[in-house]
Parts: structure tokens; sequence; C-alpha cells
């Protein structure tokens, strides 16, 4: 099967196509049936040129042309002008017709540029407004981790030190210990309370 497809070419970052009519099974930057066309990406607006004749040839055979070659050969007008040549228009239609369509491309191609500015516009004041958020944001935050997480690990430590020091240490100093830490677990526990009420 024949498609019409892309052939890289050109230098690194700066990539020049050729649009070449080639069987399916070969390589997509190797061999080819016969090349039909440029694509330049790189300059705008991007340059496209192609051998119309031998393009109709190709598709008229039955080649398949791969997305990008579609969208290519439409925004060239050359799609239409085969539809209309195959309803059976006149030259004079067809050439009227195709004026108007690449008429309303440059219309396009303006518009597109302004949103493209409008995107970087709003990915600017994007970038510099999160700085200043972001203070607020962790401020927010911070408590809420905090209380969340302190009574969880006032629970699970609070018995574990007294048993583990209360050995280790003398008589003398095991009942200091306790009284220590007792006090600071019954305040923390107080918080908890209405917490597991509202649950």
């Amino acid at each position: 099967m024949v498609k019409l497809r892309l052939k890289r070419m050109g230098k690194r970052h700066y990539p020049i196509y050729k649009i070449v009519a080639a069987d399916s099974r070969f390589p997509r930057d190797g061999r080819f049936i016969e090349a039909v066309g440029t694509y330049n990406p790189n300059i705008d607006p991007m340059q496209v040129t192609l051998k119309e004749t031998r393009v109709k040839y190709w598709l008229n055979v039955g080649a398949q042309p791969t997305d990008t070659v579609k969208n290519l050969l439409q925004s060239e007008g050359l799609i239409l002008k085969l539809y209309l040549e195959k309803k059976g228009a006149s030259p004079e239609e067809i050439e009227s017709e195709l004026q108007k369509f690449l008429g309303q491309r440059e219309s396009k191609i303006a518009i597109a540029r302004e949103k493209k500015k409008r995107r970087k516009l709003a990915k600017k004041t994007k970038a510099e407004t999160p700085e200043t958020k972001a203070p607020e944001v962790a401020e927010a935050k911070a408590p809420e981790t905090t209380e969340a997480k302190a009574p969880e690990t006032t629970e699970a430590k609070a018995p574990e030190t007294t048993e583990a020091k209360a050995p280790e240490t003398t008589e003398a100093k095991a009942p200091e210990v306790t009284e220590e830490k007792a006090p600071e677990t019954e305040t923390k526990e107080t918080p908890e309370s209405p917490e597991t009420k509202a649950e």
C-alpha cells in the first residue's frame, strides 16, 4: 500500500520535511518512491510546496495520506480542488472557490497568532501569581496537618514512652517521667474529644 507521508530532513532542532509517496513497509525516513513536495514548519507562516499533478496522481491511484499530510493538503486547498473536480465543477468555479478558501485561510492564521499571544500572556501572569499565593496556602494547610497528626502521635507514643523509660531509669526518676508525661497526654486528649463527638 502506498502512503503519502513526511520524510525528515534538515538539521537538529531545525527540521524540514519532504512529502513523499512511499510503500507503507518502508522505514519512516528510509527509501521512498517519489518526492512530491516539501514542508518547512520553522518559518511563520509555514511553507508548503507541492507538485500538484503528482499529488493528484498518487491520490487518484489510491495512496493514503497520513494525518499530517492530509492536514497540509487541506490547508493548501488541494483536497477542496480534488473534491470540486470529482463533483464536475467548471474550472472558473473551482478557481473562485479556491480563492475564497485561501482568503479565509489568511484570516484564520491571523486569529491563531492572536490566540497564541494571549496564551503566552496568560501563562506569564499565571506563573507570577502562584508566587504570591504560595505562602498563604502553606499557612492555611499547616494547622490542619498538625491538628490531625498530633492526637495520633500522642496516643501511640505516650504509653510506649512511659513503659519503655520506666524500667531503664532508676526508681527515683521513674515517677518524675510519668508525672511529666501524664499532663501532656491529658492536654492533648481534650481537643480530641470534641472531634470524636463531631464525627
